[in-house]
């Protein structure tokens, strides 16, 4: 019997695994910058890696998720590179100007950076702008950070960017940070790192926005920190478009303090392979958590998202609906896990997986969980496989549109309930666009 050339890779020994990390670590670690040597935070993430092998199908979490290709390319750490004007003008939102930050391969770009009218106290711009100990006592701090690709990141990420609300600080324009992937070679690593702290009572819109053209090998490997201190409330939004090349694996790990509200909602359009791990971690009470998803894949794409969110406070509310549009060969796996500690009474949580199929050869994986210790709580979670709806079809050709017409409309309009989480009217109406066009 033969194997596919896949099935080959994805048995590769612990060994191979084990070697292929470490050389990713010496390469990530050689291209960091010296004023950022950040010594013991990164020496206990090194140490981290030291204990763990790369991921691999026998891993629960990545049991539908294989890095054989990934594991096929040397990929270099990206250096200083820069883009041009005309890379970066069509991403911009009029809503953020003057609030834009421009991240090139992992490296805030001072010169396409936007950084007018900002509220007095509000630090936006470049860790390597802003290297304080209050700053960097914040960074690898939040839970989650065991898991491999994030440790990875914070042993080797070049520069991060810093976004620092001041106590009762309201930021009236929405924050735009651009991630534009550059490479200026084939298989770069890029790992772009991001810090937002939402002091007690500040309120802030973020938007967050992967792109890149190209069809080469690419590797973005990003970690965003979110902190809500009581009080705070943060609207964000996470776009990743990247080129067909590219390998995109992130972490959004999001710490709430007591009377906390966080809207997040995240949108997958590119990449030829996409893992999102979303964490979210309820530490004080009468918490509210609101998390939306949107992905559209065709061709050979696989997208993943897992999400955790942790109650372990009363009165904790948190809403997730995560949908996904699966077309041709590709293939979507959710896994949503909610954890409600035995604290956590008179919390209410619900969580819904849609996943659309527009093809006999998609495939979805999904796993919605919910682990309730508490018991004095209202909970619901669910999930749903289905394809276009035949009745509809003919209602809508009934009333004069032609079948491909109506196929799009159902689309569209199964797609738009994510969008419209979206605060941003500009982001809204584009990625609404890219949805009437894809489909």
């Amino acid at each position: 019997m033969t194997s596919s050339m896949a099935e080959v890779r994805s048995r590769m020994t612990v060994d191979q695994r084990d070697a292929y990390l470490k050389g990713l670590v010496q390469r990530a670690k050689a291209a960091v910058p010296q004023e950022l040597a950040l010594e013991t935070m990164r020496s206990r993430a090194e140490a981290l890696l030291n204990e763990h092998a790369f991921p691999s199908a026998r891993d629960e979490d990545w049991r539908f998720t294989d890095l054989a290709d990934l594991l096929a390319i040397d990929f270099v750490a990206a250096g200083e590179s820069s883009v041009s004007e005309a890379d970066v003008a069509d991403l911009r939102l009029s809503e953020t100007a003057g609030a834009q930050v421009v991240v090139v391969n992992g490296r805030v770009s001072a010169e396409r950076s936007q950084l007018q009218n900002l509220p007095d106290g509000v630090i936006v711009g470049s860790l390597r702008s802003h290297p304080d100990l209050q700053v960097v006592e914040r960074l690898a701090q939040a839970s989650g950070h065991h898991e491999v690709f994030t440790a990875l990141n914070t042993v080797g990420f070049q520069d991060a960017v810093v976004v620092w609300l001041p106590r009762n600080t309201v930021v009236e324009t929405p924050i735009q940070i651009i991630y534009v992937a550059q490479p200026e070679e084939p298989a770069l690593l890029a790992q772009p790192r991001c810090l937002v702290v939402a002091e007690s009572g500040s309120a802030l819109t973020l938007i967050e926005d992967f792109s890149g053209p190209s069809a080469a090998p690419h590797f973005t490997n990003v970690v965003t920190e979110l902190w809500l201190d009581a009080n705070a409330q943060l609207t964000h939004s996470r776009i990743q478009r990247e080129g067909a090349g590219t390998f995109h694996i992130g972490k959004t790990v999001v710490t709430q303090a007591r009377d906390s509200q966080y809207i997040g909602t995240a949108v997958d359009f590119g990449s030829r392979l996409a893992r999102h791990n979303w964490e979210i971690y309820q530490t004080g009470e009468q918490t509210t958590t609101k998390i939306y998803g949107l992905g559209a894949i065709a061709a050979n794409q696989h997208i993943d998202t897992h999400s955790l969110v942790a109650l372990s406070h009363p009165h904790g509310v948190v809403e997730q609906q995560h949908k996904v549009i699966v077309d041709d060969h590709a293939h979507s796996v959710f896994n949503g896990r909610m954890a409600v500690a035995q604290k956590a009474q008179l919390t209410s949580a619900s969580q819904l997986n849609r996943n659309l199929l527009l093809s006999d050869k998609a495939r979805v994986d999904t796993k919605p969980q919910l682990e309730i210790v508490a018991d004095n709580v209202k909970c619901a979670h669910g999930a749903t496989v289905s394809q276009l709806q035949a009745d509809e079809i003919f209602y809508l050709q009934s009333r004069g549109i032609s079948a491909p017409q109506a196929q799009r409309l159902l689309i569209y309009a199964f797609a738009m309930e994510m969008l419209e989480t979206i605060a941003v009217e500009t982001l809204r109406s584009r990625l609404a666009e890219t949805i009437s066009q894809w489909s």
